[in-house]
């Protein structure tokens, strides 16, 4: 019963967000009445925590392990595009192969990615993953200030952010030629475009300082 609560929920608040579902509304899309839910949830915000930590941790452990196993396998010589794979296209895989839960999640983290409450969210569940990928491009990048490496993360989450709301703009703004959808496209052009995008920056740097 608890995973179709949170199933529910997790539909709902994608849609909705944490402000316009009521605990009524998934226990009408579960088909119980809302009274069962206490049982399970002490309250609304319990039970939006509960949706997002239970994949959050997902994707987070299977990151960790994709830097780990990069880490271990690149001889003490990381490449900014090989962090970044591990980092991107490892979770870039849930969205491609794990259904309709996993596209649920993808939206209900972009909504919440730019507010006080994603935030919260995100550093309790994602800072040591961020800060794992962040050593390995200061290893990839030795001559780059700390201060980029942290923009060029910034830039990374934002894009990732904005393609797992998938809106429609670039449908639109293409006539058809991507889509927002498509997480196949993304993860074969974005890892390599933000690797080309911290080692250009890096280097202006450098070069401003000799």
């Amino acid at each position: 019963m608890t995973e179709q609560i949170l199933d529910a929920a997790e539909y709902l608040f994608s849609i909705n967000g944490l402000h316009g579902v009521t605990l009524r509304d998934v226990a009408k899309r579960v088909g119980v009445h809302h009274s069962l839910l206490n049982y399970y949830f002490t309250d609304k915000r319990e039970l939006f925590d509960e949706v997002f930590k239970r994949r959050a941790e997902v994707t987070r452990s299977l990151r960790m392990k994709a830097l780990d196993e990069y880490e271990a396998s690149c001889g003490g010589k990381p490449t900014v595009e090989g962090a970044l794979r591990a980092f991107l296209d490892t979770d870039l895989d849930l969205y491609i192969q794990g259904g309709e839960g996993w596209q649920n999640f993808a939206s209900l983290g972009a909504q919440v990615a730019n507010t006080p409450l994603g935030a919260e969210l995100f550093d309790e569940h994602f800072d040591e993953l961020v800060l794992r990928l962040v050593g390995i491009l200061k290893r990839a990048l030795p001559e780059c200030d700390d201060v980029d490496i942290f923009w060029g993360y910034h830039f990374v989450t934002g894009g990732l952010m904005l393609t797992l709301a998938r809106t429609g703009r670039i449908d639109r703004l293409s006539g058809g030629l991507c889509r927002s959808d498509d997480f196949n496209a993304v993860k074969e052009r974005m890892a390599r475009f933000m690797a080309a995008g911290f080692i250009d920056i890096c280097k202006r740097s450098a070069a401003s300082r000799s």
